[in-house]
């Protein structure tokens, strides 16, 4: 029985490099390399099917069948010996092929007269598409090595196949069990808008651009370095976390730390070198054998640890490619769309946010940091789009519904037109909105109420007068610190300050003391892991444990402010205590430049947070101390309804718009009436006319916002009737009910309201 040992097979891969490179289309290239293959297996047939649109697989090429069934051939997936090997992602080798119960016969073929067969698919990126057959006339029991053979061919073979010459790379893409289709996908809502581009990876995918190996041995060496490089990269990773009291989370990295060390795994890897591989493609054709088996298992425990294989595939790579960065890195394309499963609010900055056009997310929640910057950008993402990152190529054209929560990757012409007109509607939108920036924000009842922009950067600066915002009613001075390699000094910070305060041009701009902690992190800045980071060290914690960075911030906002009124106000307060403390390192602050004969500010006037639930039994005391309130109503809720705001499960199980909710502001916001000190709302819910209308209508009149959401506010507040309102919604926040937001809304349209 004939063999292939594993010098013929690299004699092989060889041939196979040289036929690769070579000239000619890729249809001549596929015909001379099943020609190739036949005589290195001494097989009377070799035959290459690839998948077309409809999970339909075409015979593309052959050596040994009839040369007129090349491109008229076709097999379903499941259908014959060809479906089946397609449908299950695994070789099949028969010594009598016809006696199988899958066997189909195709008489344009003429392969009656060949008996064995051994057929193995070709994979790309977890997906079938195509499959490699080898035919004999005798019976032939394909040795183990044979078909070791043919699916390392069938790796390199997928690189021709999934190129775009033979079949277009859309038509690779599976599509809810239908392949090559254009797909929709649902979400979940974090930002609307409509962008229209091409797909960007956060993290991109290693590219292969050597397949085949000159020096097996030089390869398995490079796999030993890369190995040994991880494996200490891994150690000094985990040995930074704080594992000594042990728990689930040293469990977990335990786990993964096996999994990194399995010598099976690294044994394969090792074999497939030896057949002829470089040691990127061995470490590839082990993921994916192992990603098409494990995604077969039903068992979902062990499905989920194909996430850990994958990252650990993608670290190896990263290790032998010398590749570790994310796709900021790279240039982009102008209409660029970031797919990822998350990522921090730095990381979104690092991009070209001019090309920019939508974000898409395997997690998220609306209240998530990266969600709130991309807000303020005006960038259309929609959140917890299962499974995108394995349905999506780099490049793919897609779209981002963010006012419906889909993603259509693929879209025929069609669609694409029909969004286009879509976003010119909402262009006319947008302009319509901007014809009110001068037109008061006042109810048709005569209620003034003030519009403020939440702000993080210059950039949004200009947003100001372009919206015709009142003044910055939130300034987040963390987002600067976040995207500095080091900790800015107080002349840097001063410098800042002062551009924010010029081009304000005379607006009010409240700055919010440094709020970093939970997913908000320095880069310069080492944290230690919390179980639970929104509960922890964060916000006025660390400054308060850290005085000589308030102290710093504080001199740079009173010296950017010399003859201007300076506004701060400090984050995450839980006590009163804690603002007595913030006050005395304010107070500090004044008097060293007094001493010093700086110039101060001509009014300082200070301000809290009010998020943490606590603070609202506190009010008495606490308003007998600060200028003014701001509810921060993303973590007031998170923790009063103890629901993690980056927890994708839990994003919209609980709403802001219940009577539980918004009996609470309404109780802080007469608090604040009675005692005179102004109050007003900067999260999320501000900036949703819906959400904004019952806020106006428990008493809050100061309102803080994303500017895209300036107009539509502003369009609502000067169609509505304040009188009407508070009449229809007083009595609904003694209700049970876990929202009353259907009830809001009905008489938004009952009364002409532009919600």
């Amino acid at each position: 029985m004939p063999t292939i040992p594993s010098t013929v097979s690299r004699r092989l891969l060889g041939r196979l490099r040289d036929v690769m490179a070579g000239g000619g289309s890729a249809q001549e290239r596929l015909d001379k390399v099943v020609k190739l293959i036949a005589a290195d297996m001494v097989a009377e047939v070799c035959s290459c099917y690839v998948m077309r649109a409809g999970e339909v697989l075409e015979l593309f090429a052959t050596e040994g069948l009839m040369k007129s069934a090349v491109h008229k051939t076709r097999l379903r997936v499941g259908e014959g010996l060809v479906g089946d090997i397609a449908a299950h992602a695994r070789p099949l080798a028969l010594s009598d092929a016809q006696s199988h119960p899958n066997f189909a016969f195709r008489p344009e073929t003429g392969e009656e007269i060949y008996r064995s067969l051994v057929g193995v698919p070709i994979i790309r990126s977890g997906r079938v598409i195509g499959v490699l057959v080898v035919q004999n006339r005798t019976s032939r029991h394909y040795t183990d090595e044979e078909v070791e053979t043919l699916e390392t061919v069938a790796m390199v073979l997928a690189e021709l196949v999934s190129g775009g010459q033979l079949v277009g790379r859309d038509e690779l893409q599976p599509v809810d069990g239908l392949a090559l289709l254009p797909l929709r996908l649902d979400g979940l809502r974090l930002n609307p808008g409509i962008g229209i581009g091409v797909a960007v990876l956060h993290r991109p995918r290693i590219t292969i651009r050597r397949l085949v190996a000159e020096d097996p041995d030089a390869e398995l060496e490079r796999l030993r370095v890369a190995l040994a490089g991880m494996h200490s990269a891994l150690d000094e990773l985990f040995s930074a976390s704080d594992l000594s009291d042990g728990g689930e989370h040293r469990d977990i990295l335990e786990t993964y730390r096996m999994f990194a060390e399995d010598s099976g795994w690294i044994n394969r890897i090792s074999e497939a070198i030896q057949t002829g591989l470089t040691a990127e493609a061995a470490v590839q054709k082990v993921h994916e054998d192992t990603r098409v088996r494990m995604a077969q298992v039903s068992d979902p425990y062990i499905r989920e640890r194909l996430h850990d294989l994958e990252d650990l595939t993608n670290r190896l790579l990263q290790h032998l490619a010398g590749d570790g960065g994310t796709a900021a890195a790279s240039d982009l394309p102008e209409d660029a769309v970031l797919v990822c499963r998350s990522m921090g609010p730095t990381e979104l900055l690092d991009y070209d946010r001019r090309r920019l056009r939508g974000l898409i997310f395997e997690e998220g929640s609306p209240t998530m940091h990266v969600s709130i910057v991309a807000r303020a950008l005006d960038i259309p993402v929609v959140g917890r789009v299962k499974d995108v990152l394995g349905k999506i190529e780099p490049f793919d054209p897609v779209i981002v519904d963010g006012d419906n929560a889909q993603v259509f990757i693929r879209p025929s012409d069609d669609i694409v037109e029909a969004f286009a007109e879509s976003e010119r509607i909402r262009q006319q939108r947008v302009a319509a909105f901007a014809a009110l920036r001068d037109v008061p924000a006042v109810t048709r009842d005569g209620l003034a109420v003030g519009l403020y922009l939440n702000a993080g950067l210059l950039l949004d600066l200009q947003n100001l007068h372009h919206v015709g915002a009142d003044g910055i009613g939130l300034y987040r001075t963390e987002i600067p610190f976040m995207a500095r390699p080091e900790l800015p000094d107080v002349n840097a910070q001063t410098a800042l300050y002062r551009k924010i305060i010029d081009q304000a041009g005379g607006k009010p701009v409240v700055f919010r003391a440094l709020d970093v902690g939970g997913d908000k992190v320095l880069p310069y800045w080492k944290s230690s892991d919390e179980d639970n980071p929104a509960l922890g060290w964060r916000s006025i914690r660390i400054t308060l444990d850290c005085p000589a960075v308030l102290r710093q911030q504080l001199r740079a906002l009173l010296r950017a402010h010399a003859g201007r009124e300076l506004r701060v106000m400090f984050p995450m307060v839980a006590e009163v205590a804690e603002i007595d403390k913030a006050r005395a390192i304010l107070e500090m602050e004044i008097e060293r430049e007094r001493e010093k004969g700086g110039k101060l500010p001509s009014r300082v006037a200070v301000g809290t947070m009010l998020e943490v639930p606590a603070l609202a039994w506190q009010l008495p005391a606490l308003l007998r101390r600060v200028d003014f309130v701001s509810i921060g109503s993303n973590d007031l809720a998170q923790f009063l309804f103890a629901s993690d705001r980056g927890n994708p499960r839990l994003a919209e199980r609980y709403d802001t718009l219940s009577p539980a909710f918004l009996s609470f502001l309404k109780t802080i916001v007469e608090s604040c009436g009675a005692a005179g000190v102004p109050i007003s709302l900067c999260g999320e819910m501000a900036g949703r006319p819906l959400d904004a209308m019952a806020l106006i209508g428990i008493g809050l009149t100061s309102l803080s916002m994303a500017a895209p959401s300036v107009g539509p506010v502003k369009t609502m507040l000067r169609t509505l009737d304040v009188g009407s309102l508070k009449s229809y919604l007083d009595p609904l926040l003694h209700l049970p009910d876990h929202s009353i937001r259907n009830k809001l809304r009905a008489f938004a349209y009952d009364h002409g309201i532009a919600v």
